[in-house]
């Protein structure tokens, strides 16, 4: 092992007498080129981009507070082209649905929490997809207090039909970048949405 580590600094002295103009090489400028040389191999320093307003003082929180709003309007403008000409009312209709199939059943809180709305908004998505027959609710151990949603076979039906245009529309708002950026995304926004839940329980 240290002989293979021998040669590595010899080669680095041999960069370094051909790189170098000094007359009278000594430790202290040899320190300095490889300092140099392993900054230059670093990752370029994070670019701070331009945005609307910046020069008037407009802070990066307020502009990814801003974006965040707009992309949420984009992501419903694709998802109601989407379920147009099908039986769901509103995109949340189908959210609550897919939540159902990926986590299983669950009571009515459970699923109003894990799709971030207020009771009241929650209960009316609920109680619609409940009227239109692609959920049901069960009682458990007859207490009628706590009942458990479950997704029907007309709902499971109505999810696979119009799950290619969901596909598409989700595809839609992420178009323009990468697998990489994707990836990036992912983990800024679950750190965000990991910070904000644990505030919401404490």
């Amino acid at each position: 092992m240290y002989y293979d580590l021998i040669k590595e600094v010899v080669d680095l002295i041999e960069d370094y007498e051909n790189e170098s103009d000094h007359q009278n090489p000594n430790v202290e400028s040899f320190s300095q080129w490889l300092n140099d040389r392993f900054k230059k191999n670093e990752s370029p320093a994070l670019q701070e981009p331009e945005w609307l307003g910046k020069s008037k003082g407009r802070s990066a929180d307020s502009v990814i507070n801003t974006s965040l709003v707009h992309l949420s309007r984009y992501a419903k403008l694709q998802a109601k082209a989407a379920i147009a000409n099908t039986a769901f009312s509103t995109p949340d209709d189908f959210i609550y649905l897919i939540s159902l199939v990926a986590f299983g059943s669950m009571n009515k809180t459970a699923l109003i929490k894990l799709n971030v709305h207020e009771k009241s908004a929650g209960i009316q998505i609920i109680n619609r997809l409940i009227s239109t027959e692609l959920v049901e609710q069960t009682t458990i151990n007859s207490d009628k207090r706590n009942r458990m949603i479950h997704i029907t076979a007309k709902g499971r039906q109505l999810l696979n039909e119009s799950m290619e245009n969901i596909r598409a529309a989700t595809k839609n708002v992420t178009e323009p970048l990468s697998y990489e950026e994707k990836m990036e995304l992912i983990m800024l926004l679950t750190k965000l949405e990991d910070f904000h839940e644990s505030k919401a329980r404490s």
